[in-house]
């Protein structure tokens, strides 16, 4: 009994004098600032038990969020409460300067009670992706698109699909900054109710010529009736809003092409030094897709045809869709949609070749576009693919859409990429809040995907933010389209595959990619901008990828990773003011 109690005792004591020793024990905490570029870590004595006293490091352009006890920001520390006992490294969170506050927003569209995709599909205002008003019943679509630029007006020509347009007549739609369309409801060049060789319309092209505006377009008709499938054909107009025929003008394919079904899309320009009317034209030679030249007189009255000046250069093509030249800088460019496939652009040191490397921009949903310029920027003016049935988790594959606008920006070795329009992006001030505290998510994932909560699909909204990655899987944004994960709609990069993808059902139903190198370790940014269905993500200097998300407005938006560890930084999300 006595051994007993002498333990005790001196167990209590031993405990005793440990909490003494404890008691006078300093520990040490490194404070690092966090950021590439910053001073060493400074280091601060604390006694234990006892809490860290620390002034804010200081980062231009960036707001201090506080202090973590881990690199991955995960866990919070707290200057006043928490506690030191043991040595320590803290370290700063930094949050982009923006400039604005978050705000509640005001007018949001309640989709609480829009459960289908086609329910909200018809609720959608289209502000920013233009969509023809609804006739009757039927909701016409943008089809190839013909822009021509004049006294801050953009003249947007298309074909249109469905409603009152008859065999894809031409329509025109008008803008000055890409935010507000105004839209015509009579066809400015209607295919022939009669029949004959424009029985269809075909896309083409606009010039103004000495007052003149001259439209020159596809004529195609029935090759069971007519010797030729399609013609260049053209129309005149003393304005850009009306135009009429030019009968019994016509360009039929040369005989060297060796075929009569297959000659369209006419793009044409005025040669500043002779003034004559250069056009390009598309056909197919023995299968394999070429482009065309003709030089044309001012007064139209002489047809000369120049050439071959380009041939698919992947012998994947019979046809080069909607081809385009213009100039950047000291490159002329070509560019042309191929079918099922992407639009492309080579490069050249003359408008008519030779030319370079053939490469994409973008991805298969954004479809048959073509260039129009301002004296100040350019602009690739598209169409924005649909699905033929909305409610559809299996493809998106239907022709014409909403139209889409994107700004052309050359990088230093001559590529292009594709940016945010900045009217478009500049309309997006209202700051919203975020599914989490503070403006970082850490994530990180084994072989099953692994999501946080992150966003709201508002129906017209805006992403921004940064992130590093360390592995090799892959990660991006889910969008829940019926509350199944199953079912999620994902915005994908890929590291190992360096690719940008756009998958259903959680990955199982590829639908379309782009491009896009991506390094572990780099930091990259991203802008992610969103239009009723229609969404366009950008990994910015470097990648677009267009979208088509029907049904997932008023859910939530996650940010999700699978075999990855990624930590988000600078995250915003802003609807429009």
């Amino acid at each position: 009994m006595k051994t007993t109690r002498s333990v005790a005792l001196l167990l209590a004591l031993c405990l005793l004098a440990s909490l003494l020793a404890g008691c006078g024990q300093s520990y040490t905490v490194r404070l690092d600032a966090n950021f590439p570029g910053a001073e060493e870590p400074g280091e601060i004595s604390v006694n234990s038990g006892k809490t860290v006293t620390a002034e804010p490091p200081v980062r231009e352009g960036y707001v201090f969020e506080g202090w973590f006890a881990d690199e991955n920001l995960t866990q919070a520390w707290d200057l006043k409460t928490d506690k030191v006992k043991a040595d320590l490294t803290l370290y700063a969170a930094w949050d982009k300067d923006t400039g604005d506050a978050i705000t509640e927003g005001s007018g949001d569209k309640d989709f609480s009670r829009l459960r289908t995709p086609g329910s909200q599909e018809e609720a959608y205002d289209y502000d920013l992706f233009f969509l023809p008003e609804v006739d009757g019943s039927s909701q016409p679509f943008v089809g190839d698109t013909m822009p021509y630029y004049e006294d801050g007006v953009y003249y947007i020509y298309y074909l249109k699909e469905a409603g009152d347009s008859y065999n894809h007549s031409a329509y025109l739609v008008t803008t000055t900054d890409f935010l507000t369309y105004t839209e015509y409801d009579d066809p400015v060049l209607e295919a022939n109710r009669s029949g004959g060789q424009d029985s269809w319309i075909g896309t083409g092209s606009v010039v103004k010529l000495d007052g003149k505006y001259y439209f020159f377009y596809t004529g195609h008709g029935s090759a069971a009736t007519l010797e030729y499938a399609e013609k260049v054909m053209v129309a005149v107009g003393d304005s850009p809003f009306a135009f009429e025929k030019l009968e019994g003008w016509e360009i039929t394919p040369p005989a060297s092409l060796g075929q009569k079904n297959d000659f369209r899309d006419p793009q044409g320009y005025v040669d500043p030094e002779t003034g004559d009317i250069i056009l390009t034209v598309t056909a197919s030679q023995q299968g394999t897709a070429r482009l065309l030249k003709y030089t044309l007189s001012p007064d139209l009255q002489t047809v000369t045809y120049d050439g071959i000046i380009f041939t698919d250069p992947t012998g994947s093509f019979w046809n080069l869709e909607c081809s385009d030249t213009f100039r950047i800088g000291d490159t002329w460019y070509i560019s042309y949609s191929g079918q099922d496939d992407t639009l492309w652009y080579a490069g050249s040191e003359s408008p008519y070749g030779p030319y370079g490397e053939a490469k994409r921009l973008d991805d298969k949903l954004f479809y048959a576009a073509k260039h129009v310029e301002d004296g100040d920027k350019a602009y690739m003016v598209g169409w924005a693919r649909r699905s033929e049935s909305v409610s559809s988790t299996q493809d998106v594959n239907g022709w014409a859409g909403n139209l889409a606008v994107q700004e052309i920006i050359q990088l230093d070795d001559g590529s292009l990429i594709l940016d945010p329009v900045d009217s478009v992006q500049n309309s997006f001030t209202a700051r919203r809040a975020l599914a989490v505290d503070g403006s970082h998510i850490y994530l990180e994932s084994g072989s099953r995907y692994s999501y946080t909560d992150a966003f709201t699909c508002y129906e017209s909204f805006m992403l921004t933010g940064d992130f590093v990655f360390t592995g090799e899987g892959s990660f991006g944004l889910s969008f829940d389209y019926n509350g199944r994960t199953e079912k999620n709609k994902l915005i994908v990069l890929d590291p190992a595959a360096d690719t940008i993808s756009l998958v259903f059902n959680e990955g199982s139903t590829h639908i379309t990619e782009t491009a896009a190198i991506l390094e572990p370790g780099e930091s990259y940014s991203f802008t992610y901008i969103q239009d009723g269905s229609v969404g366009i993500f950008y990994l910015d200097g470097q990648a677009s990828l267009t979208v088509r998300l029907y049904g997932v407005s008023g859910k939530p938006i996650q940010l999700f990773a699978e075999n990855n560890a990624i930590q988000f930084t600078s995250l915003r999300e802003y609807t429009r003011g």
